[in-house]
């Protein structure tokens, strides 16, 4: 089962597919009230879309078409929305990112990138019920940065670069109790500033504090463990860059389980009511071969178990003059 918010006169629709047919979810005005529900009764998402059962139909691509795809859940206070993530989680993703920190005459010494990309092969598959190695993590921000399919990723006047990262995001809510549910999956376009990041690793917070897309549809139930997609850009409607992608467990340094753990581990991401949505990382980046983004350019996003492809412009905000000031009270 397929998840996913579209705009109507009427406000969001709920809307779940099941195979080419997606139907309006009845008495729900939100996937984030939908799951709260669910958590509440003691039920899977499933069975309370059963429970409710099923309306009209709902022809998703002209809703893309049209753009009136919302993103596929979000938070009645985007305060408590929280976009975060892992990297150097990919075999292969350890490559592109050493290319960009390894310093000149000292290539034979380990970068901090592959140290924790070390660590992720050696340790990022415990047994079940075990705790491995902790990831890479980090921070994009709040519902607030949350942009949904088909709008623009806007880099902030300061940026340096404008980048994709295509990614599985796995979508999650903290029930009444702090008790951990996943909602599912979607694609993810982790947009971040790979110019930034190369001048320093110690910069790479800096370049992850960006907005970010997610969905258009939340897949319900359990993660492929083999994952192919394509990431490409197109430019005046012509594709200038465009390779696959691989994510799932099969080409993963680590388990689900072992980034959802430690992600979750810490009290402040259980508080409840809350609404995760968490990056699992990428071994394809635009960036690593060579492309300069530039306003207009637009992100795809496609892999063919998450339904609907993730589609967004890229913009730049107005360059910014002067310093931030703060006025004291």
């Amino acid at each position: 089962m397929h998840l996913s918010q579209v705009s109507a006169p009427t406000g969001v629709q709920v809307v779940a597919r099941e195979g080419a047919v997606a139907r309006v979810v009845n008495g729900v005005a939100s996937v984030y009230d939908l799951a709260m529900a669910a958590v509440s009764a003691g039920r899977s998402l499933a069975q309370e879309v059963a429970a409710r059962g099923l309306g009209a139909e709902v022809d998703l691509a002209l809703a893309a078409t049209e753009g009136r795809l919302a993103l596929p859940v979000s938070h009645p206070d985007p305060a408590h929305l929280h976009m975060t993530g892992t990297g150097l989680t990919h075999l292969g993703s350890a490559s592109a990112r050493d290319a960009m920190h390894a310093k000149l005459g000292q290539a034979e010494v380990l970068t901090d990138s592959m140290k924790m990309f070390r660590m992720g092969l050696e340790g990022g598959r415990p047994a079940a019920g075990d705790v491995g190695a902790q990831p890479e993590w980090f921070y994009k921000g709040n519902g607030h940065a949350a942009v949904a399919p088909g709008a623009a990723l806007t880099a902030p006047g300061f940026a340096e670069d404008g980048g994709e990262e295509p990614e599985i995001a796995g979508v999650y809510l903290a029930g009444p109790d702090g008790a951990v549910h996943r909602i599912g999956w979607a694609l993810g376009n982790e947009f971040s500033d790979h110019v930034t990041e190369r001048v320093n690793y110690l910069w790479l917070a800096h370049s992850k504090l960006r907005v970010a897309s997610y969905g258009p549809e939340i897949l319900v139930g359990d993660l492929p463990a083999d994952i192919s997609g394509t990431s490409r850009i197109r430019r005046n409607g012509a594709v200038i860059w465009e390779k696959p992608f691989l994510s799932g467990e099969a080409n993963m340094s680590h388990t689900i389980a072992n980034l959802e753990h430690h992600h979750f581990k810490y009290d402040i991401f259980r508080q409840p009511g809350d609404l995760h949505v968490h990056f699992f990382g990428t071994a394809t980046l635009s960036v690593a071969d060579g492309i300069k983004t530039q306003a207009g350019d637009v992100f795809e996003i496609d892999s063919a178990p998450f339904g609907l492809p993730l589609i967004n412009a890229l913009a730049f905000a107005p360059a910014q003059v002067g310093a931030q000031t703060v006025k004291a009270l």
